[in-house]
Parts: C-alpha cells; sequence; structure tokens
C-alpha cells in the first residue's frame, strides 16, 4: 500500500489567511486537495477538518504541519497530539519550520528520543511566548486605563439635531422613518437613541439639580 501524504494548516479566525501555510505545504510536496484547514481558535480543539484529517490517515501515511503550534492550543495538547498521531496512528509527521522534528529522520530509539526532547522543548517555548503576549496586552491595557484611555465603543453624543428631529418625531409631525432619514442613521438606531435620549430626559426630570 503506497504512503499518503497529507498536510495540516489552521488559523484562529476568518480574517486571517492560510496561505502562507498552505505555500509552503505544497512547495513540501502536498497535493492542495491533500490539505486540511481549520479556520477557529485551538481554544477549544473542536477542529472539524483536523478530526477529519486523523481519521483518514493510516499507518505509515505522512502529515506535514508548517509550525508547532498549529497542532494545539498549549504545552500540553501539542504533545498529546504528536503521540496520539506517531504512536497510536503510526504515522510519521514533519514540521516544516522545525526540520529536526521529523519523525522519518530517527526511527532508532536514539532518533525518536532527540525528537521527543526537541518538541518539549519548542512546545514549552511556544506556550510561554503565547503567555507573555497576553501578559504585554493586559499590562498595557492597564497602563493605558491609568493615561485615562476608554476602551470600548465610544459614547454616542446626542446632538442638537437629533434633538430638534427627535421632538418633531414626539410630536407625531414626521414618522420615525422620516427621522431617521433626516438623521441619516437606519431606523433601528434612530430607535435606540431616542430611547436612550427619552430616558436621559426623564432621569434629569427626577433628579433636578
Amino acid at each position: 500500500m503506497s504512503i499518503k501524504v497529507y498536510g495540516y494548516a489552521r488559523v484562529s479566525s476568518d480574517e486571517q489567511h492560510e496561505d502562507r501555510q498552505i505555500i509552503a505545504l505544497m512547495q513540501a510536496g502536498v497535493k492542495k486537495q491533500q490539505i486540511f484547514i481549520d479556520k477557529q481558535s485551538g481554544k477549544d480543539f473542536n477542529r472539524p477538518m483536523y478530526k477529519k484529517l486523523v481519521r483518514k490517515v493510516a499507518s505509515g501515511d505522512l502529515i506535514y504541519i508548517k509550525s508547532i503550534d498549529r497542532l494545539g492550543r498549549n504545552y500540553e495538547e501539542i504533545l498529546e497530539q504528536w503521540r496520539y498521531l506517531t504512536k497510536n496512528k503510526n504515522v510519521d509527521v514533519a514540521i516544516l519550520d522545525m526540520p529536526l522534528l521529523d519523525t522519518r529522520r530517527g526511527k532508532d530509539l536514539v532518533g525518536t528520543f532527540l525528537s521527543d526532547i526537541v518538541l518539549q522543548m519548542l512546545s514549552f517555548v511556544a506556550e510561554n511566548e503565547r503567555n507573555m503576549i497576553r501578559q504585554r496586552q493586559a499590562e498595557g491595557i492597564r497602563a493605558a486605563k491609568l493615561r485615562g484611555v476608554q476602551f470600548g465603543r465610544p459614547k454616542e453624543k446626542i446632538t442638537d439635531e437629533f434633538i430638534c428631529v427627535y421632538g418633531q418625531w414626539k410630536d407625531k409631525k414626521i414618522t420615525a422613518a422620516e427621522a431617521a432619514q433626516i438623521c441619516n442613521i437606519a431606523l433601528s438606531t434612530f430607535y435606540y437613541r431616542a430611547k436612550k435620549y427619552a430616558d436621559t430626559v426623564s432621569g434629569d426630570n427626577k433628579h433636578p439639580g
């Protein structure tokens, strides 16, 4: 039975592009129709194309992956998936960004041992780098808040023009659709702002200065 060659690529969202991974996999000799691609975060490891690939591969087949962090969401999971593929499924795995992580290189005890050591080191480094990025992001956000930077959606300002149009609509001189058109906003947005303004006015009346 001939050995089949597959590729696996993953991006964290629909906004990201997998082109770089696909090009590298095809340059390694993987046919495009044999590349399995997931476009979702590895957070819960619920990756349908990866699972399909695992079901499809047979003993002796080869899987190419661009980088080790495409295989799992953290250190433990990368090791778990690597061992499952290489031991349980008995397939070869080659990481393109790290030629040492190629199970075809050493089938003897020493070769397997070295691959496991390199894998553990790289998995740890990859997870540590992700943790450092999250930490730097959190520190940056805290520092920005201390400087007075506001996060989230900017507060919508009720303009004098809107108040005037709102008054005409409230007095039933114009329809809500006409009011929205005058303000150049969607009808749903007009209703939202109208309610917000009405709540503000009501609040001011309840708490006179």
